[in-house]
């Protein structure tokens, strides 16, 4: 049996691995950690173009609501209430009575993110914006496992690193999930809770619209 003074000790020393162990919990996952003062580039991207064979016809809805040629996750994602979003934050032309884009030159010197085209970028400066990145990115609790196949972005995060590559990160509401590049995604699922659903749509807003 062990005397009260080497009691106290043993449970100084659980208490501390406890709190220890509390604490690495409680950092965002890597690379998210080493985040904190990077720099942080959002973009907002097109999330689909059509063929250009079919440019020339303007997109209007069928007798079913349907936009003909949009792909059917675009498609629900609408009719589910992406069409609520504040303004400027979908692509123009993919909601009916909006302006289409216009047509592509034969030389498409557009600027793209990883394939998408690029609707308007911005640095992320406010230090509160950061940390939300950094938080919905960083923490597993933020994904889940039901999500789309599909991927086309509505928007792309941008962590610069030193001597590396860029963390890039492509967004997809449309089809619920998110796509690292250049890095080891490090949560076991990559589908979008419906808070973080509804966190990106607030940073985005932040950024772009001056919510």
């Amino acid at each position: 049996m062990l005397a009260p003074m080497q009691q106290r000790a043993l449970k100084g020393i659980t208490v501390f691995l406890g709190l220890a162990a509390f604490g690495c919990a409680g950092a965002p996952a890597s690379p998210f950690d080493e985040m904190k003062h990077a720099p942080i580039t959002i973009y907002r991207l097109q999330n689909y173009e059509p063929p250009p064979q079919t440019t020339t016809t303007p997109t209007a809805p069928n007798v079913a609501g349907m936009i003909p040629g949009l792909p059917a996750e675009i498609q629900q994602w609408i009719q589910a209430g992406a069409s609520m979003l504040p303004p400027g934050l979908l692509p123009p032309g993919i909601i009916p009575g909006q302006t289409a884009p216009a047509q592509q030159a034969q030389v498409d010197n557009v600027p793209r993110f990883y394939g998408f085209r690029i609707l308007g970028q911005a640095p992320v400066t406010d230090e509160k914006l950061r940390k939300e990145l950094i938080d919905l990115f960083g923490y597993e609790k933020n994904f889940d496992n039901s999500y789309s196949g599909c991927m086309y972005a509505e928007f792309g995060v941008s962590f610069a690193r030193v001597n590396q590559p860029p963390a890039d990160i492509l967004v997809s509401l449309s089809c619920d999930h998110v796509q690292p590049q250049n890095f080891a995604w490090p949560h076991r699922n990559r589908g979008l809770t419906p808070e973080a659903v509804q966190r990106i749509v607030r940073t985005s807003q932040s950024v772009f619209v001056g919510g």
